[in-house]
């Protein structure tokens, strides 16, 4: 293709400025994904699931500038007992990070890994490449084609402390793309935490296999770097009698689009899937989960809250296909915001799909103000506006963070919310 062509055509131009990682027992699926991005195309706004965020920042050649803060990633986390792995603009950082030795896990970076026989050919863009229909994800294909590192994870048992994540943001125009795969035995439980903003311009994919009866807890935290862009896929499979709870806290950021893909494939499993977020100003935050249920009585349910002011926007599309045969299921979302001024705006797209007759599923979407019955209940006993305010704030978020089963993570993000809100009053 000519210059003056791949000027014209984003995808091709993105394809020439990026360069595939060598991989021996990854080039397969890499070529795969090249593939499948060259004939979907990059995001564009008449796309159906981009029509209420625009995708031009993640997919124009240059990243825009994002200025470089005094961040406490570092500091994130801090009461939990972890085993932390630091990632700076998208590359790992081994002086930074703990040893990766831990009972009843394995831990390799992804850049590192390069024996044909490695387990996770088995997973590496495939999960990714299922979550391509029914509704196509062009920025999760980019990045199996491209990813330049992340972490394999096979959890063989129970590790005694979390794996923690930091992606640290050192450059003002640094690109970073982050794969993950997480591979949960049968039996096997872990959990992973996530926080920071990893570049001016982030596009993460975690894909997560889960056996009969495993769990997966995930909590993550994007805050701090206010004008961070932030693409995220997590893309799940159950078996049987097996679990994955996840929670998102953000906090800033110019755009953050997070896509959770989600099948329940074996029966009694369940999928938790919740989000809490708070947005001031130049804030475009989107959620956008599809999960699939094709195994009998199973139980899911997405749960996100947004706090708006300032002219924020925050969007939230999310769907329960229920297949033939997948009986027995009981699938609930909810997805609601609270806009603190008339500027900001809350935009809902929420879908049930059902080819099952024995199933419990509902679905609901509200946005409105701060209760005034209430707040002038807690200005009449003493408690100043600002503060007033800031508590039925956190008392509206509860919901979402309630999702988290640890309760010092859950207390954490709750105390980190509310410091949000105090630096914001007034």
């Amino acid at each position: 293709m000519s210059e003056v062509a791949m000027k014209e055509d984003p995808t091709e131009a993105m394809i020439a400025s990026l360069s595939m990682p060598d991989s021996t027992w990854g080039a397969a699926a890499r070529e795969d994904a090249l593939a499948r991005l060259r004939t979907i195309g990059l995001p564009q706004r008449r796309d159906e699931y981009w029509k209420y965020t625009r995708p031009d920042t993640l997919t124009q050649v240059d990243a825009p500038k994002a200025a470089v803060l005094q961040s406490d990633e570092e500091a994130m986390f801090e009461e939990v007992d972890r085993l932390r792995i630091v990632f700076v603009d998208g590359v790992f950082d081994a002086d930074a990070s703990d040893d990766l030795s831990l009972e009843g896990v394995t831990i390799e970076r992804l850049a590192a890994a390069d024996s044909d026989l490695h387990w996770a050919k088995n997973l590496y863009g495939v999960l990714e490449a299922r979550g391509q229909s029914p509704v196509q994800r062009p920025l999760a294909a980019l990045n199996t084609a491209f990813a330049t590192d992340g972490v394999l994870i096979h959890v063989t048992g129970k590790p005694s402390k979390p794996i923690s994540l930091i992606y640290n943001h050192k450059s003002d125009t640094s690109d970073a793309i982050l794969h993950h795969c997480i591979k949960l035995d049968a039996g096997a439980e872990m959990t992973l935490l996530e926080n920071g903003p990893a570049a001016a311009r982030f596009n993460k994919v975690m894909e997560v296999e889960i056996a009969d009866n495993a769990s997966f807890h995930h909590v993550r935290a994007q805050g701090r770097d206010h004008e961070r862009r932030t693409a995220t896929h997590i893309f799940a499979r159950l078996g049987t009698e097996s679990a994955f709870h996840s929670f998102t806290m953000t906090m800033n950021g110019v755009l953050t689009r997070n896509d959770c893909v989600i099948e329940l494939t074996g029966d009694d499993a369940i999928a938790n899937v919740a989000g809490a977020c708070v947005g001031d100003g130049d804030f475009h935050h989107d959620d956008t989960v599809f999960i699939t249920h094709d195994a009998v009585n199973c139980n899911s349910r997405q749960v996100f809250k947004k706090v708006l002011r300032n002219g924020a926007v925050g969007v939230f599309q999310g769907k329960i296909l229920v297949k033939a045969g997948a009986q027995k299921t009981d699938g609930y979302q909810i997805s609601q915001a609270l806009m603190l001024d008339d500027d900001s705006q809350f935009l809902a797209k929420p879908e049930l799909e059902i080819y099952a007759d024995d199933v419990a599923c509902s679905h609901g979407s509200t946005s409105g103000a701060i209760d005034e019955d209430a707040l002038f209940y807690l200005r009449s006993r003493g408690v100043p506006t600002d503060e007033a305010t800031n508590l039925l704030t956190l008392a509206f978020l509860a919901e979402a963070v309630e999702e988290i089963e640890d309760e010092s993570l859950r207390e954490g993000m709750t105390a980190r919310l509310g410091a949000w809100l105090e630096r914001r009053s007034g």
